[in-house]
């Protein structure tokens, strides 16, 4: 089955509630348990047979291509197609429609991480003799996200914007099984919304949109926090990931890191590759990016620190994302959604949020 099946993966958005580490590198290729964050997506793929992907790029382009070629290290068949403008979800799936040869075509977001097999999705397609099936999860609190009702019989009934009052706990996992000729029906060449368009105008025609609903792991690893989350989860072996060997445990050091014997690192910290983390530092959920140090003394929380980046010794950051080549001073106190700019230098003790230094 999964041989006449193409993946089709959205790439193209800036992540903006990342910077400012996504202004030298897209979000899907951020480092996310020593990988970037697309070859999880990527393997999972991989795993389910499915060796024929497209993505659908837009912001720097080209680092894909760079990093990826044509795929055949990952065992995939890789196509770029580039949007010259942002045409949305439902345009960039209509976007790469001359790529598509395939009867059946699975599209993702590039910035979901999620735990759901693959090939049970498909199976929901085959079997309910939809033309479109959504991937739902259910979640403790659905009123951040959209909300999708279905019937007895796990049709689509409706496509519900955010609320406070959501009718149901199923939210849109930003996976879907398209027929490829419902994709040539989207309007061609300006933004289209599949979740405010395509889909109320299928369900407005009668048309079958199936439900696939399960309880899987699901991130959306937009935000820094979401982002610190997910990779730890990777990291600790919670999200699956067939591009990890196996679980590493509370923290995962990389070649070449350079970690002090007496260095503490737990709830699935990352250390990059020639990163430095001094003695007596202590790391909690935190992502360092390659070439980072964390100096003597120094603890990181729930944290991203960037390619390059320094933390001084003693400082204190927590919550807080440290853009490349940063140098964050010794005995600074950055927390509570801080956010320092590539190249910034703090000198010491030049932030804080409390007055003994």
């Amino acid at each position: 089955m999964t041989s006449s099946v193409q993946a089709l993966i959205l790439v193209g958005g800036k992540g903006t509630r990342l910077r400012p580490l996504t202004l030298s590198a897209p979000k899907p290729m951020l480092p996310t348990a020593g990988t970037p964050f697309l070859t999880h997506l990527l393997s999972r793929i991989r795993e389910a047979g499915i060796t024929d992907v497209v993505l659908g790029t837009s912001y720097q382009a080209h680092v894909f291509s760079d990093h990826y070629g044509d795929g055949s290290d990952l065992g995939l068949n890789l196509t770029y197609v580039t949007e010259s403008e942002p045409l949305g979800t439902g345009g960039g799936i209509r976007n790469v429609y001359d790529e598509l040869t395939a009867d059946t075509v699975l599209v993702f977001n590039g910035d979901v991480l999620g735990g759901t097999d693959i090939r049970d999705v498909l199976s929901t397609h085959e079997r309910s003799g939809a033309e479109v099936t959504l991937h739902l999860v259910r979640v403790g609190d659905p009123r951040a996200f959209g909300c999708v009702p279905t019937d007895a019989d796990g049709r689509v009934t409706a496509f519900l914007e955010k609320t406070q009052d959501p009718p149901t706990n199923q939210i849109n996992a930003g996976t879907y099984v398209f027929d490829r000729k419902v994709i040539g029906e989207i309007p061609a060449g300006r933004p289209v919304s599949v979740e405010r368009e395509v889909f109320p105008s299928l369900l407005a025609q009668g048309r079958h949109i199936q439900a696939h609903v399960d309880d899987a792991y699901w991130r959306d690893m937009g935000t820094p926090e979401d982002f610190v989350r997910g990779s730890a989860d990777l990291v600790r072996g919670i999200a699956p990931s067939p591009a990890l060997a196996k679980p590493c445990g509370e923290s995962l050091s990389l070649d070449g890191a350079d970690v002090a014997s007496d260095a503490v690192l737990i709830g699935g910290t990352v250390v990059g590759r020639g990163a430095r983390v001094g003695s007596g530092a202590r790391l909690d959920g935190a992502v360092i990016f390659d070439g980072a140090s964390v100096e003597a003394g120094a603890v990181v929380e729930r944290s991203i620190v960037g390619f390059g980046a320094t933390v001084g010794a003693h400082a204190l950051v927590r919550d807080t994302v440290i853009g490349d080549g940063a140098q964050v001073g010794a005995r600074c106190e950055l927390l509570r959604g801080a956010r320092v700019w590539p190249g910034v230098q703090i000198p010491e003790s030049g932030i804080r949020f409390s007055t003994d230094v």
